[in-house]
């Protein structure tokens, strides 16, 4: 997936998909982190309130959780169901 810095979707937005199907895809493991603000902002030639958007996103879908201090980890998927 590439970035459209012209198009019309919000590039968080856009990066956000792309970390999503990363993730989805095995590249970023369950219970291990995804590159740091710096690395996203490096990678993708955006600021960091940009990259700090983008995980967010992440956060609130629920893929991903921020550990104060130790980075931003891949949510392992339940295989067990409440009752």
């Amino acid at each position: 997936m590439k970035i459209d810095l012209d198009g019309p979707e919000p590039l968080y937005e856009q990066i956000a998909a792309v970390l999503a199907a990363r993730i989805a895809d095995g590249t970023y493991e369950p219970r291990r982190r995804i590159p740091s603000e710096a690395a996203l902002c490096e990678e993708f030639k955006v600021s960091r309130p940009t990259a700090r958007a983008a995980v967010k996103v992440l956060n609130d879908r629920g893929l991903t959780a921020t550990v104060h201090g130790k980075g931003t980890f891949v949510v392992e998927e339940s295989t067990e169901k409440e009752k």
